[in-house]
């Protein structure tokens, strides 16, 4: 029901934009939020973006750097973005969304596969 894309090899201080489709009208009840998980650490939630208030929130090592974006007009999908600027090499990790049924990204209901994002000079 989810998939990223988006991902791919930066220097430090470039941009992304990640984005998510999420094929199903039920998913506009579902929080959305990003994930990211780098090799030998544990999974962090780095931003989240509720359903009908669109209201959002951010990991204190992202503040200021990501924002987090959500287009509900297509009833048959929803897209919801990440955009990202000034990357670190901190930032590499596989970046996944996952949706919540409610206000709160938890990942409890359906995840992507992921996509790679690479930080380096």
């Amino acid at each position: 029901h989810l998939v990223e894309s988006g991902g791919g090899v930066v220097q430090p201080g470039e941009s992304l934009r990640l984005s998510c489709v999420a094929s199903s009208e039920a998913l506009s009840y579902y929080a959305i939020g990003w994930f990211r998980q780098a090799p030998g650490r544990e999974r962090e939630v780095v931003s989240c973006i509720t359903s009908i208030d669109f209201n959002t929130s951010y990991a204190d090592s992202v503040k200021g750097r990501f924002t987090i974006s959500r287009d509900n007009s297509n009833n048959l999908k929803n897209i919801v973005y990440l955009q990202m600027n000034s990357l670190k090499p901190e930032d590499t990790a596989v970046y996944y969304c996952a949706a919540d049924y409610g206000t709160s990204c938890l990942g409890n209901d359906y995840w992507g596969q992921g996509t790679q994002v690479t930080v380096s000079s």
